[in-house]
C-alpha cells in the first residue's frame, strides 16, 4: 500500500528525515482517524511538504508502526516525550500531537529523495494530511 504524507515545511520535517535526524512520523487525533489502523510494515510513504507546491519529493518504507489504544492526556504527552528524539518535533508540532487520545507512531527506513512529481488529488475531497492511495502510479501526473 502506498500513502501520500504531508510533512510540516516550517518544522523542516522533510529536511530532518533526509539528514537522518528524524526517523519517526507521528499522527494523532481525539478519535481514530487516518492513518490509524491503515498502515502496515512494508508500506511505502511518499512525502509532500505543506507549502503549496504539491510536489512529492521523497519516499520511505514503514519499518514499524504503533497504533495506541485510547490514552489519557498525560499518557499521550509522556509517549510523545519518550519518542521525541526520533520524532524531532518542533514546539508547534509537539503541541499539536501531545495530549491526543489516539496516536500513531510510524518508524521509517530506506528514505530516499525522488525527482519531484505532482499527484492528482481529485478523488480525495478532504484536505487531510494523509492520503492512502493504494498505488502511487494511479495518482501520479
Amino acid at each position: 500500500m502506498d500513502h501520500i504524507v504531508y510533512l510540516d515545511y516550517k518544522a523542516k520535517e522533510l529536511d530532518n528525515l533526509n539528514k537522518g535526524l528524524k526517523s519517526m512520523i507521528i499522527r494523532g487525533a481525539m478519535g481514530r482517524k487516518l492513518p490509524y489502523g491503515r498502515v502496515s510494515k512494508g508500506d511505502v510513504l511518499y512525502f509532500i511538504e505543506n507549502k503549496g507546491d504539491g510536489l512529492v519529493k521523497a519516499r520511505a518504507t514503514v519499518a514499524d508502526i504503533i497504533n495506541t489504544e485510547q490514552l489519557t492526556k498525560e499518557e499521550s504527552i509522556n509517549l510523545v516525550e519518550k519518542n521525541q528524539k526520533k520524532l524531532c518535533l518542533d514546539t508547534g508540532l509537539f503541541k499539536r500531537f501531545a495530549g491526543k487520545r489516539y496516536l500513531v507512531f510510524i518508524t521509517v527506513s530506506n528514505f530516499s529523495e525522488l525527482r519531484p512529481f505532482k499527484i492528482d488529488r481529485s478523488e480525495y475531497s478532504n484536505m487531510d494530511d494523509w492520503l492512502p492511495v493504494a498505488d502511487i502510479e494511479k495518482v501520479k501526473i
